[in-house]
């Protein structure tokens, strides 16, 4: 009788053991040949792609006022360079959107944690936020400026109203995820209030809070880049939008082009160095990043 009761423990511990087996991976460091394969070799690939469709594309536009050759384009990024511009160009965008997005993700958080947590607030203005969020932020730009005027306040005005409710909602979205359980958890054990927030509920909430600071970028890159084409004055500086807009005007193919390439640049590396790490991070510390 004894040897029968043991059984279904032993072989709960042999099926338990059996799936720590599966879920347990080799964790070593990647080689630099896997790190190439995996990571570096197929935007090479891609860029490549782009490249060669470029060159076969150009003779049959036939016409650089329509589409430059990839020749023509890489003289402007030279030319730029070599004049001490292109750094120029890049930093002055760059500074603007980032310290516009840390200005959103101070004023979003704390607003999702409200809206998130307290009722009337969520049913009065949630559905604004909403609205808000799929407001093009170009539209923001008229009234900036008049409120504003042409300075550097507009810009970061514009950027506000653009990620603001992005974060907000994200954060939102990441605190509704909350199994109840944690929260009631973290108040036994005595986290209520801003500890329990700062312990239980943002932590918990960290998976959408970061798709929303990712979102949140992207509007405040979008809408920075809408102001500096809209609203130009010499005391802004040159930033990429501009020099877009200023490339328009001179109905400078290349120079249209060396800007748009820019800025996708600037928006790749932001999310290559900044929010792939973060999102990385969050999906390990949850036991959720497969490796290949």
């Amino acid at each position: 009788m004894a040897s029968t009761d043991t059984t279904p423990v032993q072989d709960a511990g042999s099926v338990e053991a059996g799936l720590d087996a599966l879920e347990t991976t080799a964790t070593g460091r990647p080689t630099l040949r896997q790190t190439f394969v995996n990571k570096i070799f197929p935007p090479i690939v891609a860029i490549a792609v782009v490249l060669a469709a470029w060159a076969l594309l150009y003779p049959i536009v036939d016409n650089p006022a329509k589409l430059p050759s990839p020749s023509a384009v890489g003289s402007a990024f030279k030319d730029a360079w070599l004049q001490g511009e292109l750094l120029g160009y890049i930093w002055t965008s760059v500074s603007r959107g980032l310290l516009g997005f840390l200005m959103a993700l101070a004023i979003g958080t704390p607003l999702g944690l409200l809206v998130a947590r307290v009722k009337f607030v969520r049913a009065a203005i949630g559905p604004i936020l909403s609205g808000l969020q799929s407001l093009p932020s170009v539209a923001w730009v008229p009234p900036a400026v008049i409120w504003l005027g042409l300075n550097n306040s507009m810009m970061y005005a514009v950027i506000l109203l653009g990620a603001v409710p992005s974060i907000a909602n994200g954060l939102v979205s990441g605190v509704d995820q909350i199994p109840p359980l944690f929260l009631r958890a973290g108040r036994t054990m005595g986290a209520t209030g801003l500890k329990g927030t700062w312990h239980v509920t943002l932590p918990a909430a960290l998976p959408g809070y970061v798709a929303g600071m990712k979102q949140g970028w992207a509007f405040s890159w979008r809408s920075l880049m809408a102001a500096e084409i809209i609203a130009q004055f010499p005391d802004l500086g040159v930033g990429l939008g501009q020099l877009l807009e200023n490339a328009r005007t001179a109905s400078d193919m290349a120079l249209v082009f060396e800007a748009i390439l820019l800025i996708l640049f600037v928006g790749i590396a932001i999310d290559l160095l900044i929010f792939s790490p973060l999102e990385r991070w969050v999906l390990r510390s949850r036991g959720l990043l497969v490796k290949g």
